[in-house]
């Protein structure tokens, strides 16, 4: 059985849960997740775990992700992409980028940001898209997200593409029928692209028909805690068995022990001492 985390840059008109079980036939195995969601009309990152490699993917940085994306002017749909009902038609602008320029920049920092219905986010248990199939609205709460980044990369005609780094949570859809309004007009994103996502990179990404055993990778290295190397035979019975460890030190709310490089476990801080206990075997 192999374990470990694949980079696959997934093509559009994929489900990610789709990824997922191809590649579960490929690995034969039902434990594959994967980190941060792709609509199916997007294509980039995604970040996959086989086997032991689901364990790590809560702990994995997400906290950035890259896009690129295209902004189509004039319509407005219901799913704020191309599978979406055409709801509204209005007159685009015709637009100096300079103009375009201030209003992507005017996005920039902290705000908020209301998630679409078409949306994974569950409430009371159902997803929103689920109730969005069924011609149900319900209320959604405003959610805090940060744009660290966004700028013009081209503009003809009605289409603008632009590429942002974002903070998890964050909608691409909702932001570019954002960036529409404050153009005066409305739109819809046509394509959308991640090509970063924490640590991992969309060049370092394969095709779902080229994955094999050979592109998983150890998902140690990027767990963003430090880490204590077990050295004694002792030390790795104490880990293996679930005790709690006298570090002497403080390295911060979480650590991670290995052995030879190889994570074993996420253990956390006991308040006001110099001991950790274990959150989470990864073995």
């Amino acid at each position: 059985m192999k374990d470990g985390i694949i980079l696959i840059n997934k093509e559009k008109g994929m489900t990610s849960r789709q990824v997922d079980n191809h590649l579960g036939n490929l690995f034969s195995t039902k434990k594959v997740g994967h980190l941060g969601t792709l609509d199916p009309f997007a294509e980039g990152l995604l970040v996959i775990g086989i086997n032991k490699g689901t364990k790590f993917l809560t702990y994995l940085d997400d906290s950035k992700k890259k896009y690129i994306a295209t902004l189509v002017l004039g319509q407005k749909t219901s799913t704020g992409d191309p599978e979406g009902e055409v709801l509204e038609s209005k007159e685009a602008p015709f637009l100096e980028e300079n103009k375009i320029n201030s209003v992507l920049a005017s996005f920039l920092g902290e705000g908020e940001q209301i998630p679409p219905m078409f949306s994974a986010i569950k409430i009371d248990g159902v997803p929103l898209y689920q109730k969005a199939h069924h011609g149900i609205e319900v209320e959604r709460k405003p959610r805090k997200i940060r744009i660290d980044s966004i700028h013009l990369l081209s503009y003809r005609e009605k289409e603008i593409v632009f590429e942002c780094v974002v903070s998890r949570g964050t909608y691409i859809r909702t932001l570019g029928e954002d960036i529409a309004e404050k153009l005066g007009t409305v739109g819809y994103l046509s394509s959308l692209k991640r090509t970063r996502l924490g640590d991992f990179d969309v060049k370092d990404a394969i095709s779902l028909s080229e994955a094999n055993e050979n592109h998983l990778l150890d998902p140690s290295s990027y767990l963003p805690f430090p880490s204590l190397e077990i050295q004694e035979d002792e030390d790795f019975a104490d880990i293996m068995n679930g005790r709690m460890v006298y570090v002497g030190k403080d390295l911060g709310e979480r650590i991670v022990m290995k052995k030879e490089g190889k994570a074993l476990a996420i253990y956390v801080k006991v308040q006001d001492t110099l001991t950790y206990k274990p959150e989470r075997g990864l073995f």
